[in-house]
């Protein structure tokens, strides 16, 4: 009798719905862009303006992204993308991105990435069309400004579609990005959720059966530097009006 119980427990098992475990990499990717997002409010004279985020249609978070290489370097890194919705930003939707170089270097280095997305057209590319974008084709990028250089950027900052940013030793700076990939990581937002085959439209409307607190608070640290403050609840019917 006690020879079948494995078998029992096994069917058991995958009669149960398909759902897998939050996998330690993706609750830490998260941990760490919280982090990031604490260091760029930090440093107010050299920063990226939060009236920025208040007109971005979403945000990359990348942290310790690896760069490599002799001569011909390359860049990968695991990272979360938010959603900037009203009010607030959505639960974080996981991302990988690649990219190559070419100068002088060698040696491995880890850098901090932080993308801002300035419309729905390169949102909607990544989201609801391949789930690729590709920097420099799909999409115009160009080194954010920081601090000062924020009121008055250049002509390419101004027209481009991604701002993106770097942050080597505590600093935060405008970096080019040309030639980068950025892809949806499936697999990740399935361990992450804790749902297999899971939607991104799901995750960033907010329509999924549970969220890892790590999600909540990587949205309020965001909110909290960009200055969104969420809407109050709806009246009660028949309250009275002031």
């Amino acid at each position: 009798m006690t020879r079948r119980l494995p078998l029992f427990a096994l069917a058991v098992a995958t009669a149960l719905p398909a759902t897998v475990a939050a996998g330690p990499r993706e609750r830490a990717t998260v941990d760490e862009a919280a982090e990031v997002l604490v260091d760029l409010a930090g440093v107010p004279e050299n920063r990226i303006p939060p009236k920025l985020l208040q007109d971005a249609s979403a945000v990359i978070v990348a942290p310790d992204v690896l760069k490599g290489g002799f001569v011909l370097g390359a860049r990968h890194g695991h990272g979360v993308l938010l959603v900037r919705q009203k009010g607030g930003w959505s639960d974080p939707v996981f991302v990988t991105l690649t990219g190559a170089s070419v100068g002088l270097q060698a040696g491995v280095s880890a850098t901090d990435l932080f993308l801002v997305i300035r419309n729905p057209r390169s949102l909607d590319r990544l989201l609801k069309g391949s789930g690729k974008l590709a920097l420099g084709g799909d999409a115009t990028v160009a080194a954010g400004p920081v601090g000062r250089e924020a009121s008055g950027g250049t002509d390419a900052q101004l027209k481009a579609e991604i701002l993106s940013y770097s942050r080597s030793r505590g600093l935060f700076a405008g970096v080019a990005l040309d030639g980068d990939t950025i892809l949806v990581d499936q697999s990740a937002n399935e361990k992450f959720y804790g749902e297999r085959k899971i939607k991104v439209a799901d995750i960033v409307a907010g329509a999924l059966r549970s969220t890892p607190k790590e999600a909540g608070a990587l949205r309020a640290r965001l909110a909290d530097w960009s200055g969104d403050v969420p809407p109050p609840p709806p009246a009660a019917v028949g309250s009275p009006k002031n």
